[in-house]
């Protein structure tokens, strides 16, 4: 397998660098693993703190900036950073207003955030957490205990991010970003198996003509194994998934995300079977965003995420943001 790195130990390193160069408007930390907003802290405003392991940019430090997070924390592929990494991310950013951990549902990140958090609040930062589980596919898998954290931690790091830029204290937000995870349902495909630098070969077996529904973004297995299907029986399984799951009865974010390797020409094409099928399931469509936001290196495929919304989640979403993942309104 060909990739355009230079050796699998330095990926990260060089992503960092290569990421400071292009955003001068964020603080890249490239050897301490730490991604800040450059105005941080932030005068009375509570600042999101994320992280994960690296693999599925721009996830999450392409979400750094006004309107999202102030700090996130790579760790290696697939791999969760270390308490270090946090506890420095919430000390550059701390305002005074508190921090709000945003942990994708992983045995590592939990365990990690968890003592990132004792850690921190040792040194007086209040601490808030909120936890990611919104995949439908399984219950538990190789790397969870309950629901998978995948697309919805957009959602979450958006919504709450907004909440935050207007200054509303630490439990308002924490509130926000737990309401908006509960509103919130995906389900992923994968077309072809993931490949990581260390392995330089796909991770699983999956062979031509088939497909894996209700994948990780790690490569986890997921519910079945099926013959290739069109793009409209996919987003017939994707969706069915998620609103059986979710039941709105009020509109819908829809995410439809690629895994990294499929062109937007597919996932837009993707996009129009996935609001054929809400349409016929009688779930009206707020907001539509598509694109590779929550990828899993050089997989094909492509994941559906829903968060049902109100008024004041839609005009959160809908509030400014300045990320090189995200932006609009500024």
């Amino acid at each position: 397998m060909k990739m355009l790195i230079n050796v699998p130990e330095t990926v990260v390193a060089d992503a960092l660098r290569g990421m400071a160069a292009a955003h001068p408007e964020l603080t890249v930390d490239v050897e301490n693993r730490v991604i800040v907003r450059r105005d941080a802290p932030v005068s009375g405003k509570v600042a999101l703190v994320s992280g994960g392991g690296s693999g599925h940019e721009p996830l999450h430090g392409g979400f750094v900036g006004p309107g999202m997070l102030a700090a996130a924390c790579p760790g290696e592929v697939f791999t969760s950073p270390v308490p270090d990494q946090m506890v420095r991310a919430a000390t550059a950013v701390d305002s005074g207003a508190g921090v709000l951990f945003v942990v994708k549902n992983y045995t590592g990140d939990v365990l990690n955030f968890d003592m990132a958090a004792e850690l921190a609040e040792d040194e007086g930062i209040r601490v808030a957490k909120v936890l990611v589980n919104d995949d439908v596919a399984v219950t538990d898998s190789l790397y969870t205990a309950g629901r998978r954290g995948t697309g919805a931690t957009l959602f979450v790091e958006k919504i709450a991010g907004a909440a935050a830029e207007e200054g509303r204290p630490l439990e308002q937000v924490e509130a926000i970003a737990r309401r908006v995870n509960d509103s919130s349902r995906s389900f992923g495909v994968a077309l072809s198996a993931v490949t990581t630098p260390a392995k330089g070969s796909p991770t699983f077996d999956l062979p031509a003509g088939e497909l894996e529904l209700g994948i990780g973004i790690h490569g986890e297995p997921g519910r079945e194994r099926r013959p290739m299907m069109t793009s409209g029986e996919i987003a017939e399984a994707a969706v069915d998934a998620v609103v059986t799951d979710l039941g709105p009865r009020n509109p819908v974010l829809v995410l439809v995300n690629g895994m990294g390797a499929t062109p937007l020409l597919e996932l837009y094409g993707f996009n129009a079977e996935v609001q054929r099928v809400l349409g016929e399931r009688g779930v009206a469509v707020a907001r539509t965003l598509v694109g590779n936001y929550v990828t899993s290196l050089d997989m094909a495929g492509a994941s559906v995420s829903l968060c049902e919304i109100d008024e004041e989640l839609l005009g959160l979403w809908d509030a400014p943001v300045r990320t090189p993942g995200l932006r609009w309104g500024m």
